[in-house]
């Protein structure tokens, strides 16, 4: 009897040392994988600016409104240089404002933060067109969403269309910082600034728009 309940005994060990075992090497493999991601993440706040282009692509008058439609595509460029999905935003007017924003941290408090240290992320955040109660707004870039100029591909962990969810819970918490003052003094955000030139934008003319290292939004014809 004695015996068997050694048996048993040593059984029950084995099994316990194995599932720590199993459990520990899941949780190495979990940090080695996120630490990863993060230095993707982090390699794409590299670049000091952020550059698209706007082209008028359409102009309709409505005899009704007695109004005219400007369309016009924004076609946004990552963090390396490659072009985006273009959009496209249709205004009754066609003097158009863009703004963006432009979040620089010291420290977030994350694995690995001390590489975020003097690292900024530059936004193009909305269109939109000033006319009182008939103002129009379109978001480029959707609070709370994975912005698409710093996205990841699709990795061996990751479908293609879903988002990483180290990724994921970084820009959660990058939009936390970014919107909450309170927060971002708390994390160590030096300052979120916004800004929204406009101008008006006529077809034939190919407007480039760029986010610069100073937070400056600037808009060439």
């Amino acid at each position: 009897m004695k015996k068997k309940l050694t048996i048993v005994k040593d059984i029950v060990i084995l099994a316990l040392f194995f599932t720590l075992g199993y459990q520990g090497y899941k949780l190495v493999g979990q940090y080695i994988y996120e630490n990863a991601v993060l230095k993707q993440i982090i390699a794409r706040l590299e670049a000091d600016s952020r550059a698209a282009e706007v082209l008028v692509t359409g102009v309709n008058y409505s005899e009704a409104e007695q109004k005219t439609y400007t369309t016009i595509k924004f076609l946004e460029y990552d963090s390396q240089g490659n072009p985006l999905e273009p959009k496209y935003f249709t205004f009754s007017g066609n003097i158009i404002q863009f703004q963006s924003l432009v979040v620089r941290f010291d420290d977030i408090h994350i694995r690995q933060a001390d590489r975020l240290k003097d690292k900024s992320a530059y936004l193009f955040w909305k269109v939109f067109m000033l006319d009182g109660k008939n103002t129009q707004e379109y978001d480029i870039t959707k609070i709370n969403e994975v912005p698409q100029g710093y996205k990841l591909e699709s990795g061996p962990r990751l479908s293609a269309g879903r988002n990483n969810p180290v990724e994921t819970r970084f820009w959660a918490r990058f939009w936390e910082y970014a919107l909450d003052p309170k927060t971002s003094r708390l994390a160590g955000i030096k300052n979120a600034q916004i800004e929204a030139p406009g101008m008006m934008f006529v077809p034939g003319i190919l407007y480039t728009i760029k986010i610069e290292h100073d937070g400056g939004l600037r808009i060439d014809a």
